[in-house]
């Protein structure tokens, strides 16, 4: 597969809990040549580390004031949300979607769910199961209808590193992408989706995007992990939306 990456759509700032300001992230993107860069920080409800409602004026401003002094890349304000019921709930409120760009969602651990039955089947379960038998097929069930839930109810474009921090079942969740234009990521830096889930969706006519999930502005465009996974599963470069054929 030979392509070069031209956008990355995941990286964080010190919004949530990132390292670095938007501007470094947008001037390493911008040194690398890279076309597009998403400013995708934490959702409100991620414990300790989400964006703050306050913030988010401010950093529209700041991403239009960049995106003049940096013509040449196009600089998106963005969101990681977080799946926080089993109904397919994201944590953000539905007026502030629209103040988005482009809406990512995950699964992350440290996020206030929406109710005590939620947390009780799509934390505490998940978390028991990795030491008690409860029945995991069941659970990945759950947990892969939960996501195509949320794809259903938002207009989620990428699905962040899928299957990192909770089972999935590949096939399903790729099938449902692929009927929605939903991308599934692979992460460079979880390494998720692994080669295995990658060559299970690519069956189900699934798109993907590589990212660097950057936490700091060095690792903004580092793509490297991302493209060995891509490669050994055989995708090619017009199979996701982010690469162009070099």
């Amino acid at each position: 597969m030979k392509h070069r990456i031209i956008a990355d759509y995941h990286t964080h700032t010190r919004y949530s809990h990132g390292r670095g300001t938007i501007e470094d992230n947008v001037r390493v993107a911008h040194d690398l040549g890279l076309k597009s860069i998403a400013i995708t920080d934490h959702g409100f409800g991620h414990i300790g580390f989400g964006l703050k409602y306050r913030d988010i004026e401010k950093m529209r401003k700041e991403i239009e004031s960049l995106n003049q002094r940096y013509p040449n890349i196009d600089i998106l304000l963005g969101i990681e949300s977080n799946l926080v019921g089993l109904d397919g709930t994201i944590d953000i409120p539905e007026n502030y979607i629209d103040k988005f760009d482009i809406i990512l969602m995950g699964f992350h651990k440290a996020v206030m769910p929406i109710s005590f039955s939620d947390a009780k089947e799509l934390f505490i379960k998940n978390a028991l199961s990795l030491f008690l038998p409860i029945d995991k097929g069941q659970l990945r069930q759950q947990n892969t209808q939960a996501m195509i839930n949320a794809m259903n109810r938002y207009p989620i474009k990428i699905i962040t590193h899928p299957g990192a921090k909770i089972d999935i079942d590949s096939k399903m969740l790729a099938r449902h992408a692929a009927k929605r234009g939903v991308c599934l990521e692979i992460n460079a830096s979880h390494g998720f989706m692994t080669t295995e889930y990658v060559k299970i969706a690519m069956r189900e006519g699934a798109s993907f995007v590589i990212n660097s999930d950057a936490h700091h502005p060095s690792r903004v465009g580092d793509f490297h992990r991302g493209i060995e996974i891509a490669m050994a599963a055989g995708l090619e470069p017009e199979q996701i939306i982010n690469a162009e054929i070099a």
